[in-house]
């Protein structure tokens, strides 16, 4: 006969299975759509003829992707971030922040993004982001943080959520991260 602690063990066994499982999916899905996302891009500076941005360096900030020799996503023609970190080794490296992107209006075939807007700490902020990545490309392509993710929700620095839907980029002030505003941002891209 099974004790009642036993049941009681099984069963959170089993919950947090479940959730693993489901966080696993959920990160899989944003990795193949921020690489489909990636080549989109790729594609279309290609078809314009003009080079292609990534703003958001491929290795990020951690030390784990240059150990394991696995960037977030390919580095581009050109590559902007805030942070030397991320630019390591990058020939085209460009220091600098997406909302004063230092290059003159459409100098660019597109943009790819990747995981950048939901660090700006308010909604006015990754606004103005958006429509200074639109300023200097044909197309914007970017990659976010799925709200189905656990690790969205706990990482400090995720300020807003960003999602994309029918045409749109939309953007919402995290609740618990800085002031209640929303604005919703008409795209140009395909993605």
């Amino acid at each position: 006969m099974t004790s009642p602690i036993m049941i009681v063990v099984w069963v959170v066994v089993g919950i947090l299975a479940v959730i693993f499982i489901w966080q696993m999916i959920i990160w899989i899905l944003e990795i193949q759509d921020k690489n489909r996302k990636y080549r989109a891009a790729c594609n279309f500076a290609l078809k314009s003829s003009k080079l292609l941005l990534v703003i958001g360096g491929p290795w990020g900030v951690k030390s784990y992707r240059r150990l394991l020799g696995r960037p977030a996503h390919g580095n581009g023609d050109v590559c902007l971030d805030i942070d030397r970190r991320a630019l390591e080794g990058h020939p085209s490296a460009v220091i600098a922040s997406c909302t004063d992107i230092p290059f003159s209006d459409n100098s660019f075939g597109a943009i790819f993004s990747s995981h950048v807007l939901e660090h700006m700490p308010t909604t006015l902020i990754a606004e103005r982001a958006w429509t200074e990545m639109n300023r200097v490309a044909g197309a914007v392509f970017i990659a976010y943080p799925s709200r189905q993710s656990i690790a969205a929700w706990i990482v400090r620095d995720h300020h807003i959520w960003v999602w994309q839907k029918g045409g749109k980029t939309l953007f919402k002030q995290r609740k618990d991260r800085a002031p209640k505003e929303h604005h919703f941002v008409e795209t140009t891209a395909k993605s």
